[in-house]
């Protein structure tokens, strides 16, 4: 689920001997990304900072994403702006694996011509950092759900309207106890 264009590395020559590492940074220019149906705008890309290591049988990559994303607050619709921190570490293996189900979530191979691409690991620490709920603060009011008004910017009467017309109403379930006669 990579929404970034391949970020290929080519390691011919590179990491050669066990232990040998390669740190790679840089920044990649997209101006949004989705997740599930919600939209979020970026401001400067997003930018990568990682080690790729030559762990004997395949290339180990770990470092950090950076990004600041802009959506919208599900609780009032304002712009909501967080920072994105993500973690990356993905493992390549030279070779495909003689018990391929051993690894339970997968693996990835470092490619024929001796590269690795980076966009799905980048991609995937991008999307698991960011939150689930987006709040453009988190004390948001949100929006009365009755008129509609931002309740971070304006105050209406419609719950305490809607409390006092609960409680003198038959949907009430205490209603049957206010012809309740008790005797002393």
């Amino acid at each position: 689920m990579a929404f970034i264009d391949p970020i290929v590395i080519e390691l011919e020559g590179r990491l050669e001997a066990p232990g040998e590492s390669l740190p790679v940074s840089g920044t990649v220019d997209i101006p949004s990304y989705e997740v599930g149906d919600k939209e979020f705008a970026l401001d400067g890309g997003i930018s990568y900072d990682v080690v790729l290591t030559n762990a004997g049988d395949g290339i180990l990559v770990s470092g950090l994403v950076r990004a600041h994303a802009v959506g919208e607050c599900d609780r009032c619709l304002d712009p909501a702006h967080f920072d994105v921190a993500g973690e990356i570490e993905e493992y390549f293996l030279f070779h495909e694996p003689e018990d391929a189900e051993t690894y339970e979530d997968g693996f990835e191979l470092v490619g024929e011509n001796r590269s690795v691409d980076l966009a799905g690991p980048i991609a995937d620490a991008v999307v698991m950092d960011t939150p689930f709920v987006v709040l453009c603060r988190p004390d948001c009011a949100g929006l009365c759900p009755t008129c509609g008004c931002n309740l971070n910017r304006e105050q209406c009467d419609c719950a305490a309207r809607a409390e006092e017309e609960y409680v003198t109403s038959d949907e009430n379930p205490f209603a049957a106890l206010k012809n309740l006669k008790l005797d002393d």
